[in-house]
């Protein structure tokens, strides 16, 4: 082999060798993209998270609320109607 094939074939080596870095580059920065991306949606899945379950205990609240005026709205219309029903029977 004569010095020249021996330096264009180091020559082909060395830039076979920089197109595989630079592939590599690209790769790893693709998968910090994705890393970077998938981390952003587990921060909004989290925060949409916190953010229905404090909806769901304000709404819990208000039913519970609900259901005891309810109770205290059917026993004052009972009262009602027996106190009706006294007057009446009189």
């Amino acid at each position: 082999m004569t010095s020249g094939k021996t330096v264009r074939a180091a020559i082909e080596d060395l830039r076979g060798a920089v197109a595989g870095l630079e592939s590599a580059i690209d790769r790893r920065f693709d998968r910090e993209l994705d890393q970077g991306e998938i981390e952003s949606e587990v921060r909004r899945v989290n925060t949409d998270r916190s953010r229905l379950a404090q909806e769901l205990d304000q709404s819990q609240f208000r039913a519970n609320r609900l259901e005891e005026v309810n109770r205290e709205v059917s026993r004052r219309l009972v009262t009602a109607m027996e106190t009706i029903r006294a007057v009446l029977d009189r």
